[in-house]
């Protein structure tokens, strides 16, 4: 709703400037029905390979463009301006509050059920219980650190790409007044993006905890909307525990520390989960959004479920003489996924290798992290069998030759 009003005062009359009022709103009243026609055409999908151009049809497109969500007004239109605008998604579709996965569901669920390979009728289960993980990453693994994280999502409010100034001003303000109640180990400070001293800005960039604006894909699918206000990072004093607010989701939950002490990193992150849950409980009576098909939350479908993702960052020197492909390969059979350590598109350097759970949703927090530490164990074995074959000496095919 806007107040619109004629601009001048001084040098027209005031029947010149009722009547420029007049004229001049029938003529955006006119030109809002023009631009409103426009949003309900059927859009030109650029990512013609993504699960967006499968699933939103024609028929589809028709059915749902009208609908606003209850929570945050999103629509179908938004929720796949990625796919719209790009010609590179694989997915391409976001969810802007809890309600579009509901109201939208015509085109969520397909999308869903297709990239995670579950069952229309199949139904999540969350299991955080670390006592049931057998054994840990083996202590002589080079491996460098270790980080599990997971989103969280407070109902009543919009995700990321849907949510309002005043919906993400009071998501922070709640975490804001529920951490002041970690104790111990958790205990530590918020800070806040807006208004961040130098000192700070540059200690977060230090320790790699900064989030920033910028993204392509995150601005066009809404999240960085009166950036970067509503937005802050929590860390514990040991800096082992972090919690990113108002980013991808609400809520970016991480436990992280040097070595390979998957279990300890679990254990630790399974306790902050509770202490974030109980603390925004008790301050706003709200629980986390928790689906009983679709487990936590999410804004991108592809998280939904577990939202985790467990990582250890590996020397796999016998595996990168045997080839990064062959290794790509033996993650998949091993329901893993290998990165290079500079993230999803940042490249490969050397040989240290980001290793993580490939799955989020039909599986348990418990089953993944238990799948991640024996899948580990597994490649760190076969890689010392790979860097003795390296070194092993070899047969030489030309038996004339001087090499010989």
């Amino acid at each position: 709703t806007y107040d619109i009003s004629n601009k001048p005062r001084l040098g027209y009359s005031e029947v010149q400037l009722v009547q420029t009022m007049i004229d001049g709103v029938n003529a955006l009243y006119d030109e809002d029905l023009a631009l409103q026609k426009k949003q309900l055409e059927f859009p030109t999908i650029q990512s013609t390979h993504s699960l967006v151009a499968k699933h939103v049809t024609k028929e589809k497109w028709d059915k749902l463009c009208k609908i606003s969500t209850k929570t945050s007004g999103f629509t179908l239109a938004k929720a796949i301006a990625c796919a719209v605008e790009f010609d590179n998604q694989h997915c391409g579709i976001y969810a802007g509050d809890w309600d579009s996965y509901k109201d939208f569901a015509d085109v969520f669920d397909p999308i869903i059920q297709e990239y995670h390979g579950i069952s229309a009728d199949a139904k999540h289960t969350s299991d955080m219980d670390f006592s049931k993980i057998t054994g840990n990453v083996n202590p002589e693994a080079p491996v460098h650190s270790t980080r599990i994280r997971v989103g969280r999502s407070i109902d009543g409010f919009g995700l990321s790409p849907g949510i309002t100034r005043e919906q993400r001003v009071g998501v922070e303000n709640l975490f804001k007044t529920a951490s002041a109640n970690f104790k111990d180990e958790l205990a530590g400070t918020y800070y806040p993006l807006a208004g961040m001293e130098e000192s700070v800005r540059q200690q977060l960039v230090d320790d790699h905890f900064l989030f920033v604006s910028g993204d392509r894909n995150l601005t066009v699918a809404g999240m960085e909307r009166d950036w970067p206000e509503g937005r802050g990072i929590f860390h514990n004093k040991e800096k082992t525990f972090l919690v990113w607010v108002n980013e991808e989701d609400q809520l970016r939950i991480i436990s992280m520390e040097k070595g390979g002490d998957v279990l300890g990193v679990f254990k630790r992150l399974a306790g902050g989960i509770e202490a974030v849950k109980d603390s925004v409980k008790a301050e706003s009576g709200k629980d986390f959004c928790l689906d009983e098909k679709y487990g936590y939350v999410h804004s991108c479908p592809t998280n939904l479920g577990t939202g985790m993702r467990a990582s250890v960052h590996i020397d796999l020197p016998g595996w990168t003489a045997h080839g990064v492909d062959k290794l790509k390969a033996r993650c998949e059979e091993l329901s893993l996924q290998p990165r290079g350590t500079r993230g999803e598109s940042g490249g490969q350097t050397g040989c240290t290798y980001d290793i993580s759970n490939k799955h989020r949703l039909g599986y348990s927090e418990v089953q993944l992290i238990q799948t991640m530490i024996d899948g580990v164990n597994k490649l760190y074995d076969e890689d010392l069998e790979l860097q003795k074959k390296l070194y092993a000496f070899p047969e030489i095919k030309s038996v004339n030759s001087l090499v010989a």
